[in-house]
């Protein structure tokens, strides 16, 4: 069989270079930087996303997981997807701090951020400070006037991949000892998260995404595995189980729904598949500690969960 010639005017040459494909996807959600008084204090609650926060000036004080950590300048902390966590100031005086959150499919990035159990990353440790020249950057971005034009977007995409990859650099050499998982659980675990993805977007727009219909069995049955082992190797790549995986995305969609003045909380009820307005305040309060009406009036419809500084 004879090679394919190539297309006319197509030169031969003598070095080529072939760069990888990229193609990833990244959410940011509630990018902010505030300073608070010392008498500021955020509840417990969790989100979906990944989050950093970082600490300019002042002291802080999160409890994550019911483990408190107190947050000294330039220290950074690093939330996973469902873990429970509240703020305030760590000494009662002002402070100020930035916050990002995201969700991002490099797997491999996501295997990497799911096998960490530190939290706390202090200034005079290598993470911090591999990273923070980046997180400054996207400081004075966000700060500027063409930070919400087109231009602004895309130089704020562009320094979170930078962060990002000093990020990888700094904790791939952290998480030297550990072990990774198995290639073969981080693609099935992704395969489930996928489709768990997939299964909440299309139970949305047919109000039908009860927690009971989170399917993990009907998923397992698909790939050919029992749910139990599914459960197992989802748990050990993202730390936490399909079925608060699942609880994550309805909550998600939930604050995206209230943050539009539109919707009544009786028919986000009803587009999330709950049976009665009841069980779906019951739910959402266990979830976030607030029932929907109060969260939409302490956010200002906010979809990041933040409180309303706006000028009243």
């Amino acid at each position: 069989m004879t090679a394919p010639r190539p297309p006319a005017g197509f030169e031969r040459t003598d070095h080529e270079t072939v760069f990888p494909d990229v193609k990833t996807t990244l959410n940011l959600f509630g990018i902010h930087m505030r300073r608070v008084p010392g008498t500021w204090s955020y509840p417990t609650h969790e989100h979906p996303q990944y989050e950093i926060n970082y600490l300019l000036e002042g002291r802080q004080t999160m409890t994550v997981n019911g483990v408190a950590y107190a947050q000294q300048p330039g220290d950074l902390l690093l939330l996973k997807p469902g873990e429970s966590h509240d703020s305030r100031s760590g000494d009662g005086a002002p402070f100020t701090y930035f916050c990002l959150h995201f969700d991002l499919d490099d797997r491999l990035f996501l295997a990497l951020l799911n096998r960490l159990e530190q939290v706390l990353f202090p200034a005079d440790g290598a993470v911090a400070a591999k990273v923070a020249p980046a997180l400054r950057r996207m400081m004075e971005l966000a700060g500027a006037a063409e930070a919400g034009s087109i231009a602004g977007r895309l130089r704020l995409q562009s320094c979170v991949f930078e962060l990002f990859a000093q990020l990888w650099e700094a904790l791939s050499a952290e998480s030297a000892h550990l072990s990774p998982p198995e290639d073969g659980k981080v693609s099935m675990a992704h395969a489930i998260a996928g489709r768990l993805q997939a299964l909440a977007s299309q139970h949305f727009h047919h109000g039908q995404a009860g927690e009971s219909h989170y399917g993990i069995e009907r998923i397992a049955d698909e790939i050919g595995i029992s749910a139990s082992h599914a459960s197992r190797t989802f748990r050990e790549v993202y730390g936490v189980s399909p079925r608060a995986y699942w609880s994550e995305l309805v909550l998600h969609e939930a604050k995206q729904l209230l943050a539009d003045p539109k919707h009544t909380v009786q028919t986000i009820a009803a587009i999330l598949g709950y049976r009665d307005i009841a069980h779906f305040s019951r739910q959402f309060k266990r979830w976030t500690g607030l029932a929907p009406r109060d969260y939409r009036r302490l956010t200002g419809g906010r979809p990041d969960g933040l409180p309303d500084q706006s000028p009243k």
